[in-house]
């Protein structure tokens, strides 16, 4: 019995014995550190370090990029991809399928089997089904209220600008005689003036340069695009001054006259006047004496 109540007292006594841990210099035998321990205290030590490593070692493999350099682990990029390419190739077979049912539609209609085609394919064929007699265009109520409120802001608003078409005055861009008139019947939609090579040809309003090549036809020509739906053309230019894009004011050299173009018989300027895509006679705008 008394072995018995010896023996747990041993173990407590051995466990808090305390021993002194120091550390010589091997020359010297100089003490440098001592630490006091008892095995209790590096037994603690000990497994809190043990879990202290396992802890740092689990969150590194498992909230870290690491992991995907341990076997076994997918990474999470793979992933992402893998799911994108699947997104993508659902998409791709279902355009692929209606691709497919609209050519067989079309080959259909090639075949002359009309009855069994299916157009589902463009929304256009729908809208032409519909009759326009079954339509119905009278306005609504709130579409007649909202034009007669902005009816009313125009024609009350202080600070809208009015501008008229009165105070655009075109330049004449030579000065000459004119050989050939504008003539509706004959297609003769210019006029065409005589004037000496090298002539300064300038540009009859403010606008810009949307058309500066040459042509075998009419040689050089210079088209110029002008406020009010106008356009200006110049042809059998000897050189241009102006390019495509270019913007230029009323009275500004555009070009030089000449004789280009398998169509000249002179040196003379071949000038048109458009509004609104019709040709109009340029005398009526323009003394070019």
């Amino acid at each position: 019995m008394k072995d018995k109540e010896k023996s747990p007292k041993k173990i407590k006594k051995k466990l808090l014995d305390k021993y002194r841990l120091v550390i010589l210099n091997e020359d010297t035998f100089e003490e440098r550190l001592s630490f006091k321990l008892t095995r209790l205290n590096v037994f603690v030590l000990v497994s809190l370090s043990t879990i202290f490593l396992m802890a740092a070692t689990y969150i590194l493999i498992a909230y870290t990029p690491l992991r995907e350099y341990v076997p076994g682990y997918s990474s999470t990029r793979l992933k992402m991809q893998a799911t994108e390419l699947n997104y993508r190739t659902d998409s791709l077979q279902q355009v692929i399928a209606m691709n497919d049912r609209y050519y067989a539609s079309i080959k259909k209609v090639l075949q002359g089997d009309v009855d069994t085609v299916d157009f589902n394919k463009d929304s256009i064929i729908q809208a032409v089904k519909i009759e326009a007699n079954e339509v119905d265009f009278k306005p609504i109520l709130e579409d007649s209220l909202l034009r007669e409120k902005v009816d009313k802001e125009d024609k009350y608003n202080l600070f809208e600008s009015a501008t008229s078409a009165t105070n655009f005055v075109l330049f004449p861009p030579v000065n000459g005689t004119i050989s050939e008139p504008y003539n509706l019947k004959e297609k003769h939609y210019a006029v065409d003036i005589v004037v000496a090579k090298d002539t300064p040809i300038k540009a009859a309003a403010d606008g810009i340069v949307i058309f500066s090549e040459w042509t075998a036809g009419t040689g050089y020509v210079i088209i110029i695009e002008h406020s009010q739906g106008l356009i200006s053309v110049y042809k059998h230019n000897a050189t241009l001054t102006k390019s495509q894009g270019d913007l230029v004011k009323s009275g500004e050299v555009i070009a030089t006259a000449g004789n280009s173009g398998e169509l000249s018989t002179g040196p003379h300027l071949h000038f048109e006047l458009w509004n609104d895509g019709y040709p109009i006679n340029p005398t009526n705008f323009i003394d070019f004496k």
